[in-house]
């Protein structure tokens, strides 16, 4: 130092309390509910959810509504859309029809235009629409993937995987301009365990884990918050082949420590936490919501399970 007198220095201001540090943008600051209650609402919120005609989808959409949020619809079927948009507007809910097959690869990007377009913006995207391999008749086909042909695969990797990319890229810019953005990628069980003549599906679906959490990481700073619901054996028209199939249903469940098939509603209220404010500080997680399939053997129970009907003599 020399002795030249040097200009007194300002303070710094002390920053606000509840200030978001510099480096964190404005719309990834922590919500502050007044209430417990509150943290679970999503009041106003513009949601866009897919596969909503029916199962899983379709309670989502009305947990949504009930929970505050005005909904997007989307699904193959525009009519079966109809039932779920008259229960949202009846539960005093604002409700579009955004129909789309994602089987189409343009499909997914409109679907997020007309989405954001008709709601003036997206909050939330939970993507549930999915599929797996089927019949001629449009039933599922399970079989070994050995046993399994190429053109019974693509078809679950272009609606399964390559929709949710397209989806993600094309609500990015809407989710970015958002101050509480959430999107959910409704993931499965079977993206986490085992589970021989679903390859195709559990690949997808594990490949959704993935995505979500690298998403998580990429765009946190933009405040948008990722994660991926993976339900378990849950009662759908997807797996009504099971259900109604007693040998096979008993077989499933006694992989279940809690020894039942999940209902839809289980599923949309655990979807609604990872969109609400209740979960603001969760992002790049995969919630597993499968009455304990994931714990290795059962736990420390042990579960006695019956030999497979899927092995191969």
């Amino acid at each position: 130092m020399n002795g030249t007198p040097q200009p007194e220095q300002a303070p710094e201001a002390a920053p606000a309390p509840d200030a978001a540090p510099a480096h964190v943008p404005a719309s990834a600051a922590a919500p502050r509910p007044g209430a417990t209650a509150e943290a679970f609402r999503i009041e106003g919120a513009r949601a866009l959810v897919t596969g909503a005609s029916r199962g899983i989808g379709r309670a989502v959409a009305l947990a949504f509504a009930d929970a505050g949020a005005d909904l997007a619809l989307s699904a193959r079927n525009e009519d079966a859309l109809k039932d779920t948009a008259a229960e949202v507007t009846r539960r005093g809910r604002k409700a579009v029809l955004v129909p789309g097959d994602f089987a189409r690869p343009a499909a997914a990007g409109e679907v997020v235009d007309e989405a954001a377009g008709a709601l003036g913006g997206l909050d939330t995207l939970v993507h549930n629409a999915g599929t797996l391999p089927v019949d001629s008749e449009g039933a599922p086909k399970l079989a070994p993937l050995q046993h399994a042909r190429q053109q019974e695969w693509d078809p679950v990797i272009t609606v399964n995987l390559n929709s949710t990319a397209a989806l993600c890229r094309r609500a990015h810019p809407h989710l970015a301009a958002s101050s509480r953005a959430s999107l959910v990628l409704m993931s499965s069980i079977a993206g986490v365990v085992g589970t021989p003549t679903m390859e195709a599906y559990a690949a997808t679906k594990a490949a959704q884990i993935s995505l979500a959490r690298s998403l998580a990481v990429g765009w946190a700073r933009e405040g948008i918050r990722v994660n991926a619901l993976c339900p378990g054996w849950t009662r759908t028209d997807m797996t009504a082949f099971a259900t109604e199939a007693a040998p096979l249903s008993d077989w499933l469940m006694a992989h279940v420590p809690m020894g039942r098939w999940a209902e839809p509603e289980e599923a949309a209220w655990a979807a609604l936490y990872l969109a609400s404010p209740a979960a603001a500080f969760l992002t790049g997680q995969a919630l597993l919501l499968d009455g304990g399939v994931s714990v290795p053997d059962g736990g420390l129970a042990g579960i006695p399970k019956p030999a497979s009907p899927f092995a191969e003599a």
